[in-house]
């Protein structure tokens, strides 16, 4: 009887020292927890500035693009209203710098187009409602709403 008396209380000790064990183990886990969700709120955040700045990116390239066809325009004007004799050198310079201009705003392009397939990756991992809040995304839901609207009025 005492023996089993014993056997019962070493019982009762170690499966409260397994579960002190438990709870030690598991605690610091558990306290931890809170630690992913603020990585992942900076995460978003730091996603969030990254769209931003890509959107910015984009517009930049836009205006330089515009910027680069009033240049243009002006040479061909100045070229037009030059005296027949200095017409084809000017014809050649606008030449030469259009494709200058081309060769540059191509490689710009590629390149941001790599960047934002990136960025989008990076969406897709955070989540479908991550891709939703970018605001590259809400352009282009903007403009193929647009597109849906102008072929809704078509059909009519």
């Amino acid at each position: 009887m005492q023996l089993q008396k014993h056997n019962q209380t070493n019982l009762i000790i170690r499966s409260g020292l397994a579960l002190a064990f438990a709870l030690a183990v598991c605690s610091p886990v558990l306290a931890q927890s809170d630690k992913p969700t603020e990585g992942k709120e900076l995460m978003k955040s730091e996603m969030m500035e990254g769209c931003k700045e890509m959107k910015a990116q984009k517009l930049k390239m836009k205006e330089d693009m515009k910027a680069q066809n009033t240049e243009l325009t002006e040479h061909v004007a100045k070229m037009n209203s030059a005296p027949e004799d200095k017409k084809i050198d000017i014809m050649a310079a606008v030449v030469t710098h259009m494709v200058e201009q081309r060769i540059a705003i191509d490689a710009r392009k590629a390149k941001m187009e790599e960047e934002m397939m990136k960025h989008m990756m990076q969406h897709m991992q955070m989540g479908k409602e991550s891709m939703a809040k970018c605001p590259m995304m809400k352009d282009m839901d903007d403009k193929s709403g647009d597109a849906h609207k102008e072929h809704q009025i078509e059909e009519k």
